[in-house]
């Protein structure tokens, strides 16, 4: 690995990108967290592009789409606490579309744990509870790390092994308060 200037610039966008994320585990506002992922994402899009890392690209793209569209809906038809069938079809073709890109950004078995990543990452935005979306976090940061290590990201890996801590301080803090 060969720490030039596009690499440090990935390294700069990799921790902008996790500092925004690990905020998302402490806010119970459901847009906020949201918000804060959509910036997140695009900082993350900007680091794929510059370590040539395009499953995490696509999946990137991908999750901006869909949290676009979350924050659209939502703001559309106010917060809701049941999932319709609506909802229902959404995360289909949420997933639909993130196998599709699977097949075309294939770099190897371990590239498709952006794609797991992703998918399991959208359930936890998907549904309606922040408890669940927290404790997802989890399993999401350890299939970033296998991830990050895969495309040889540093502090892609370092910062994901902070977010998993933050993620289960989150999930315990909200499981607290219920």
């Amino acid at each position: 690995m060969d720490w030039n200037v596009t690499y440090v610039l990935s390294q700069v966008f990799t921790i902008l990108m996790y500092g925004l994320l690990a905020i998302t585990y402490y806010v119970k506002n459901r847009k906020t967290v949201l918000v804060l992922s959509f910036l997140s994402l695009i900082a993350n899009a900007i680091a794929y592009i510059l370590l040539k890392a395009y499953s995490g690209l696509a999946m990137c793209v991908i999750a901006l789409v869909r949290n676009i569209y979350f924050l659209m809906d939502e703001k559309k038809n106010g917060k809701q606490d049941e999932i319709t069938k609506k909802d229902i079809f959404v995360l289909v073709i949420l997933y639909i579309i993130s196998i599709i890109s699977a097949v075309f950004t294939y770099e190897g078995f371990l590239s498709l744990f952006s794609v797991f990543a992703t998918m399991l990452y959208t359930y936890s935005v998907w549904q309606k509870k922040t408890s669940i979306y927290k404790l997802c976090g989890i399993p999401v940061g350890i299939l970033w790390v296998a991830y990050n290590l895969y495309v040889k990201s540093v502090f892609g890996v370092i910062l994901e092994g902070i977010l998993l801590v933050s993620s289960s301080i989150g999930f315990w803090l909200e499981s607290k308060d219920d």
